[in-house]
């Protein structure tokens, strides 16, 4: 199980705001059967198979010219641990562990 994040940014819309194009990318994932995700201030967090993953970040990336942008400048983050299992909610609990 890998965790990506990815921030999908419209360049040249009419507007400073953003909001409606990531709520296009996001919406790829609510109707994404077995995808946990989190969407922050700054990204959205994604946990699942690096392949499948990797197909939705091209979606969300893809959402933004659906919706009639000319350019979009999309940054993907992946950690993909083999060791042993990797979650969203396991990074968190050993970061809040040592913090005691």
């Amino acid at each position: 199980m890998a965790i990506i994040d990815i921030s999908v940014v419209p360049v040249g819309t009419q507007s400073p705001s953003v909001s409606r194009y990531v709520a296009g990318a996001v919406r790829i994932l609510k109707n994404e059967p077995g995808i946990k995700y989190e969407l922050t201030p700054m990204n959205t967090i994604i946990e699942g198979d690096l392949e499948k993953l990797m197909a939705l970040a091209q979606r969300m990336h893809e959402s933004a010219f659906d919706a009639g942008v000319e350019r979009v400048v999309t940054t993907l983050r992946i950690d993909d641990r083999r060791d042993k299992p990797l979650t969203m909610n396991g990074k968190m609990e050993s970061v809040k562990k040592k913090l005691g």
